[in-house]
């Protein structure tokens, strides 16, 4: 509850009148003739390499506008954000995720794109729906997607072919994951088949995909489900029954990590991990990716990261111009060749394939046309971080998933009527 009263009253303190003032000025500071210059404000150092060539494309087309990188750790920059847009320092443009979009966009932090959209045509529909939906808020849209994830399942071929075990493809069902993880657990070389991870939203993944489940629909906690408790219970019981290790051997160790080191042959991850599963020689050697298995559907989820303005900023129009561009072919080509990420515009995504020929990476490229959108609502963080302390127990192998889940279910719409109460 503390979490969600800072980033209220952070957020509130910077949708004051003083905002409104700011956001009056319109297209002013040094639009007003001469050069302008845009802070852009991201996380991920691997992305900047990239960003650096698509902002000198950018300064080509429009000589008058500089933009300037500003870096962020992740473990710090919603708390750095927050504070900037408190003290009007917040960049001019940034990257937005689900989890935090509803929030900053009920507190009127983030400009309103739909107009520019109109009258610039900006392609939205060359981006995933599912994604374009995610970053509208009561019917504006206030971010455009750059990028997506969907999550796919990776295995260790060397662990299958020493256990004889035939790979992964795209006609397995989710039994057939639990029956090929009991074969590939040795207990003499400390060897799991499965990686069942306990961690925030890694939780919302088998809820949504291997029953069928959804933690969130329509307003209300979906983990009280039946449906959903089937999905965590496939995962406690591999715990139970040793093919996955528990979540108390994983505190340090996460489940990505344990597959790198090959302690686990099989683990669902994002897309956006795949340039780090390339960068380990043995997987790259061996490791390989495909859909995720079939539920009573199959399906997968999608995220992404969408770009979007200040509404703080003095250099509106700029940072529209840069913002635009971005949503378009050639941004997105340029993105997809460095291989870190998915670009969100539809057809330029084989450079990124190409990047790292030894994976089958068009697995999540196919999975995205049955993908459903990663739940969120205006205090997202809030009901993700009771996951851990009330589902932990019963992914250490100590039982009781179903009573936890519903627990879990209840809390969660006391937060969510919360939500919408104020």
């Amino acid at each position: 509850m503390r979490r969600r009263t800072l980033l209220r009253s952070g957020l509130a303190a910077a949708s004051a009148p003083a905002l409104a003032a700011c956001a009056d000025q319109g297209g002013g500071g040094s639009e007003g003739g001469g050069r302008t210059t845009l802070s852009y404000g991201m996380w991920d150092p691997a992305q900047v390499p990239g960003m650096r060539r698509i902002i000198a494309a950018f300064k080509e087309r429009n000589p008058g506008i500089s933009v300037r990188i500003e870096l962020t750790p992740w473990a710090s920059y919603w708390t750095t954000l927050k504070t900037s847009m408190r003290g009007g320092t917040a960049p001019d443009v940034f990257w937005m995720n689900a989890v935090n979009f509803q929030l900053y966009a009920a507190h009127g932090v983030l400009e309103p794109l739909a107009e520019r959209i109109a009258r610039d045509a900006t392609p939205l529909e060359r981006h995933p729906a599912q994604l374009v939906r995610l970053y509208a808020y009561e019917g504006t849209q206030y971010g455009i997607p750059k990028d997506f994830d969907t999550i796919g399942l990776w295995y260790n071929k060397a662990l299958f072919d020493k256990a004889r075990v035939p790979y992964p493809d795209p006609t397995w069902t989710w039994d057939d994951l639990r029956a090929a993880a009991a074969e590939l657990t040795d207990p003499h070389e400390r060897v799991h088949g499965f990686a069942a991870e306990m961690h925030r939203q890694f939780v919302i993944y088998p809820t949504v995909f291997a029953a069928d489940g959804y933690v969130l629909r329509d307003g209300r906690s979906g983990f009280g489900d039946d449906r959903t408790i089937e999905g965590l219970r496939f995962l406690t019981d591999m715990i139970d029954r040793g093919w996955s290790p528990p979540q108390s051997a994983m505190v340090e160790n996460v489940a990505r990590v344990r597959y790198w080191s090959e302690k686990v042959a099989m683990v669902y991850d994002v897309s956006a991990m795949s340039g780090q599963m390339y960068a380990v020689p043995a997987l790259k050697d061996h490791g390989g990716v495909t859909v995720l298995p079939r539920g009573r559907r199959r399906a997968t989820v999608i995220h992404g990261l969408a770009n979007v303005i200040s509404a703080k900023s003095d250099k509106k129009a700029a940072a529209w111009k840069f913002v635009h561009f971005m949503a378009g072919r050639e941004a997105a080509e340029i993105q997809a060749e460095l291989g870190v990420t998915i670009s969100s515009y539809a057809g330029t995504q084989d450079a990124w394939m190409k990047s790292m020929p030894e994976f089958d990476l068009k697995s999540f490229i196919d999975m995205e046309k049955y993908a459903v959108p990663y739940p969120s609502s205006k205090n997202t963080a809030v009901w993700e971080n009771l996951q851990y302390p009330l589902l932990g127990a019963a992914f250490s192998g100590k039982g009781g998933i179903e009573g936890a889940a519903r627990t879990l279910g209840e809390q969660m719409d006391r937060a969510l009527k919360e939500e919408r109460d104020r």
